[in-house]
């Protein structure tokens, strides 16, 4: 009787696949605590008061009336614990019917999100619950990240771009959070991956899960539109260089790209397939009058129902469009009215890890080595993943060149697409190393030990960080405090209110003036603050304690005035407590607030400060109507001036 014995080879491979997932398992448990942990302790930022109310009144309501100007799959993953758990909603309040009608969801989404998180329900409780799917999201995103990682660069390539991934200060700062950005991150990965497979035969079923991929990223951001350009570049780049499963008969080519364009339209249609039905469930029992904008429009309920998804996707396509439009930012000192192409690279080099940085220096320069002193065309990437390989950096280029010419400049989390394909883009380093082994034992070696250090480097990073990752900058700033180089949510986005409020407990305060980066009503994180605009004190508050954020000392206020005054930092910089001079000086003066002509307001609005129309508006819902009027007034007044 013959006995069969595995091969060496395959005993390795098991028991490296089988370690592999025990250090997977223990990385996502690392992100876990870390991310979890510090959004346990934040408060609601400026977007998840609209996103987690909208989502919530999609699945209570199936109407989309709120937060058009972003699709819906976000916010009703976050809201699913919300709506199982029967979040209180009062849908006969004015914030919700005043949206009904056109551009009014744009203030009446605020107000409604408000009183859902604040008045109606526990704050604490529901924010939490809502981060919960958002996190999930993000660690699945490191395990696809993973695998991705491990079919290009073997178990240790993997383990490489999770390690970095995990210990993210982006990632972590943002993936718990009730946006977009990490969720779109992950179809786009998914939908990337899965470009290869319209140049060869795929099953039905492989097309239709790359049409529920591509699907998935439609319904997380409009921005995802963007794939079709990858694909096209893909099919670009393959003409300029081949790959080695491209055919080399000039008619199986030409078919072999046919093939493609076909495929790739069949996956669209099954995409648009699965959006419509999303949107026809989320908006079943939303009125169809806005149709009554389109001069002599068909009445008929039926036929006004079966269009309203392509409606409303086209109308929120066209919201982003009109919000994503050049906005006034700020980087390194300087604002700006518009959007700088500079922007993004800046902020990447500033708030990646500098052990990421150095990570990607010498994958570079590993590649360029090998490519030296290779007598061969060489090649990292295992045999068949060349597509897939193609496919990851061209879709990089496409985003990164969208990202830089355009002239929306606000966020590092609207980089997440690219950190996420540049942590991918490490998987075959540790192979290239391998490969110098043979020409160069000891620079193989010190390769090996320089990036399992980095690694290292990275994830004791992201533990020294914990739990302040907003205001995370490498120290290639220089010790430079972080609102003299960077802005909005890079700095604070008002998750801080209850560092804040612990300052507050420990001083003893009975009263706090607060100028936060945001529009709400700060009473359910900090009941002894009052509402407060540092470029507008006054004699009263002279010998107060201030609480600023960080994005209000020289972006969206002009007050670096206040930090001529003792002051301390607080969540790791994304806000100040300031304790004001016992006389103020005057505005202009030495040491002063500025002159009005020197304000500067929230979100480089010119000349208009939204904060106390939005406060007023929660405070007093029945305002919303006439703040609207006045700001259509406002905008009306200024259009005409430009004439």
């Amino acid at each position: 009787m013959r006995h069969f014995y595995p091969p060496r080879t395959m005993i390795v491979s098991v028991q490296q696949s089988r370690k592999g997932l025990l250090a997977v398992g223990a990385l996502l448990a690392f992100m876990a605590l870390l991310a979890g942990g510090a959004a346990r302790h934040e408060s609601v930022t400026v977007d998840e008061v609209a996103h987690i109310s909208a989502g919530v009144s999609y699945l209570q309501k199936l109407d989309l009336r709120m937060n058009e100007e972003h699709p819906p799959l976000a916010k009703v993953l976050a809201a699913v614990p919300l709506v199982l758990q029967r979040v209180n909603a009062d849908y006969s309040h004015i914030s919700w019917t005043f949206s009904g009608n056109g551009f009014n969801e744009f203030l009446g989404e605020w107000v409604f999100g408000h009183w859902l998180i604040m008045r109606w329900n526990d704050p604490y409780s529901t924010v939490l619950w809502a981060r919960v799917p958002m996190l999930m999201i993000t660690l699945l995103l490191g395990l696809v990240l993973y695998f991705c990682g491990r079919q290009l660069g073997g178990v240790p390539g993997g383990l490489l771009c999770l390690s970095v991934y995990v210990s993210m200060p982006a990632f972590l700062a943002f993936g718990p959070l009730v946006v977009t950005d990490v969720v779109i991150a992950l179809f786009w990965i998914l939908a990337v991956w899965q470009l290869p497979i319209l140049w060869r035969s795929p099953s039905r079923g492989q097309l239709i899960k790359l049409g529920l991929t591509l699907a998935g990223a439609f319904l997380s951001k409009f921005s995802s539109g963007l794939l079709f350009f990858v694909f096209i570049a893909m099919v670009l780049s393959l003409r300029w260089r081949g790959v080695p499963e491209q055919p080399t008969d000039k008619a199986a080519r030409r078919a072999w790209r046919r093939r493609a364009w076909i495929n790739m339209t069949k996956a669209t249609l099954w995409a648009a397939v699965f959006v419509y039905v999303a949107y026809l469930v989320l908006s079943w029992n939303e009125s169809t009058d806005s149709f009554s904008a389109i001069p002599h429009f068909p009445p008929s309920p039926a036929f006004r129902r079966l269009l309203m998804p392509v409606w409303l996707y086209l109308r929120g396509l066209i919201l982003f469009a009109v919000s994503a439009g050049s906005r006034p930012t700020y980087i390194l000192g300087h604002s700006y009215t518009h959007g700088v192409w500079f922007y993004f690279p800046t902020l990447f080099i500033l708030k990646s890890p500098l052990a990421f940085l150095l990570l990607l220096l010498i994958a570079v320069t590993v590649a360029i080595f090998l490519k030296r002193i290779s007598t061969e065309k060489p090649s990292a990437i295992p045999s068949g993943m060349e597509l897939n390989w193609r496919a990851v950096w061209v879709s990089l280029v496409v985003f990164l060149t969208a990202a830089i010419l355009n002239r929306l400049d606000i966020s590092i989390r609207h980089l997440t697409i690219v950190l996420a394909l540049l942590t991918l883009l490490l998987a075959p380093l540790p192979r290239m190393l391998q490969s110098v082994r043979s020409s160069n034992l000891r620079l193989s070696s010190a390769g090996n030990w320089i990036t399992v250090g980095l690694a290292a480097a990275s994830l004791a990073m992201a533990v020294w960080a914990y739990p302040n990752y907003f205001p995370f900058l490498n120290s290639l700033s220089m010790g430079h405090p972080g609102y003299l180089l960077v802005n909005d949510s890079n700095l604070d986005w008002n998750q801080s209110l209850p560092a804040a409020e612990t300052f507050v407990r420990q001083h003893g305060l009975k009263q706090v003036l607060l100028d936060e980066y945001g529009f709400s009503e700060p009473g359910a994180y900090i009941p002894e603050a009052q509402i407060w605009n540092c470029q507008e004190p006054k004699p009263s508050d002279a010998g107060q304690w201030a609480v600023v954020s960080a994005s209000n000392i020289a972006d969206g206020h002009n007050c670096l005035w206040l930090m001529r005054y003792p002051h301390e930092a607080l969540a790791g910089g994304s806000m100040y407590a300031i304790q004001l001079p016992q006389t103020i000086p005057a505005a202009g003066s030495l040491g002063g607030p500025p002159l009005p002509d020197a304000y500067r307001f929230f979100g480089g609005l010119p000349g208009i400060d939204v904060r106390p129309m939005f406060v007023n508006c929660i405070r007093d819902p029945q305002q919303l109507q006439p703040t609207l009027d006045r700001i259509q007034a406002m905008f009306v007044a200024a259009s005409q001036k430009k004439k």
